[in-house]
């Protein structure tokens, strides 16, 4: 037996389905029916943060990061494994040794400077069209771990139908509002036709907006293809508005590796957006100091940018933080810790110091949906609140540092995420006369009660949050019920979310081109793979 699954384990217990014999969830008033009818949920909407964000760093903080990331592309430098880059900054007077390139602040804020702080996303439903920037903030799916993890099954290698699952799971939560990359890779697909049939996957069972993986020419021009044949659109409607993204990483320290620096080339050049997040883990790829990994993630991920507002000035970009520390004990990547907090606000900061939109994530180093995990996680989805971050990736189904991914941990993280959305709903924080209630606190006096007034019977059904997944009753109720654990409830219902779930709608003859274009594709062999 798997040892995250021990009986003799608490959390292995409470987590067996055999334990559970109890309800999914309860009612939300403040809520609507979905078309299956699974659970309700909120309404498809996107979410404003209202709040004041979180600023740990003085002005002086502010400026010291920004001049420690001047004075790295000024006199360090940044390592362009991309021919093609290095000849772009040349052209744009940088000074470039080798695949080395430094570039002088005056020109990196300038192009900086032309990047927008808010664009939008349309997918093929335009219902579904995302702003990026302001105050919205928006969640995703867990992308690319190698690897997938249920109460039936354990840890295994994904294959395309867990992927297929979670694809669904990201369609039939509202308060999902992105297809991120594959929420799981697929490894029973050859490399070579992966993107072919999992992008095809993504555009039948989902209608949000999806993201292509920077990993060679054949895959981002192929996944272009395929957005624009979903959306029924021309080459020019298509390059006119932003309809896809990718996400790229920098390979820290201090270096840009060749694919992903082309595709995100690519994608500019026909109008899409593109967001760099450098993966920084203080301590291993990072100064151990929290200020100096911020440093340099802020260097590396403006030096793609400004490269691609000089070729395309103007272009959708996203700044991206992944900043966070390892446990010295092991060198293990950790998550959700006051460190990865403080990174994040400190970024959000920096972020709208230069004007760009803030990508950020929900990220935990657990390895079964238990209470480490969600911890971790809810400190990293609140620190992408008090960030003012605008995209959060990875925000449900993350587990042992993005190498596994969950359906019941996916399905723990919107009821987190729905909170989250719950919170900033403007309704609780009202301040109008029925609002402050003088008049039903002056009724109700210093003996009665406000469960029978007029002023709550009015309210009660939208008053306050309902969730889906927790249980609110009282230890008598629930053990009487079965006493199933939360991620037994979890397992339970996203069995059932996928079972009854209904694809969107999409025009027979568009299913018909985008099947032709995956066979054809496929046919003159995808994409070329080492292997």
């Amino acid at each position: 037996m798997n040892d995250a699954r021990r009986p003799s384990d608490p959390d292995a217990v409470a987590t067996n389905p055999a334990q559970g014999r109890g309800r999914s969830g309860g009612r939300a008033g403040n809520a609507r029916r979905t078309p299956t009818s699974t659970i309700e949920q909120m309404p498809w909407r996107l979410p404003e943060n209202t709040d004041r964000p979180t600023e740990p760093l003085a002005e002086e903080g502010v400026q010291a990061i920004h001049d420690g990331a001047m004075r790295i592309l000024e006199d360090i430098g940044i390592e362009f494994l991309n021919e093609e880059a290095l000849d772009l900054f040349r052209q744009a007077g940088c000074i470039v040794e080798g695949t080395n390139v430094r570039m002088g602040r005056d020109w990196v804020m300038e192009m900086v400077g032309k990047a927008p702080a808010q664009f939008t996303l349309t997918p093929r439903n335009p219902d579904r069209q995302i702003t990026i920037g302001g105050r919205t903030i928006l969640f995703g799916n867990v992308s690319s771990p190698p690897n997938y993890w249920d109460l039936d099954h354990g840890k295994m290698p994904g294959t395309r139908k867990h992927c297929a699952d979670l694809l669904k799971l990201t369609q039939y939560f509202n308060c999902i509002h992105f297809a991120g990359g594959y929420p799981v890779e697929p490894v029973d697909i050859h490399a070579s036709v992966r993107h072919l049939d999992v992008l095809h996957d993504k555009l039948l069972l989902t209608d949000k907006v999806v993201h292509a993986y920077s990993l060679g020419r054949e895959r981002v021009e192929d996944v272009m293809e395929m957005v624009k044949i979903a959306g029924a659109l021309t080459e020019e409607e298509f390059r006119a508005t932003p309809r896809m993204y990718t996400n790229i990483n920098s390979t820290s320290p201090l270096k840009h590796d060749i694919p992903m620096i082309d595709g995100c080339l690519r994608l500019i050049r026909r109008g899409q957006a593109v967001f760099v997040t450098p993966f920084t883990l203080a301590g291993a790829m990072a100064p151990v100091t929290m200020a100096g990994a911020v440093t340099q993630s802020i260097a590396e991920a403006l030096s793609a940018i400004a490269l691609f507002q000089w070729v395309v000035p103007g272009c959708p970009c996203v700044i991206g933080t992944f900043t966070s520390n390892v446990d010295m004990k092991s060198g293990a990547p950790a998550f959700g810790t006051p460190e990865y907090m403080r990174a994040t606000q400190m970024t959000g900061q920096m972020a709208r110091y230069y004007g760009l939109p803030l990508r950020a994530s929900g990220s935990c180093a657990a390895n079964v949906p238990d209470g480490q995990a969600m911890w971790e996680t809810s400190n990293a989805l609140w620190s992408a609140v008090q960030s003012g971050t605008n995209v959060v990736y990875h925000a449900a189904g993350w587990l042992e540092g993005g190498l596994i991914a969950s359906p019941a941990k996916f399905v723990m993280d919107c009821e987190v995420i729905q909170q989250i959305q719950r919170y900033f709903d403007p309704a609780i924080i009202a301040t109008g006369p029925e609002d402050v209630a003088v008049d039903a606190i002056a009724a109700v006096g210093p003996d009665g009660h406000f469960f029978g007034t007029p002023h709550t019977q009015e309210r009660y059904t939208t008053a306050f949050h309902q969730p889906f997944l927790s249980d609110w009753r009282n230890y008598e109720a629930w053990d009487l019920d079965g006493g199933t654990w939360t991620a037994a409830r979890a397992h339970n219902l996203w069995k059932r979310i996928v079972n009854e779930f209904e694809a969107p709608p999409l025009d027979d003859g568009i299913a018909e081109d985008l099947a032709s274009f995956v066979k054809r594709r496929k046919a003159e062999g995808g994409a070329p793979t080492d292997f």
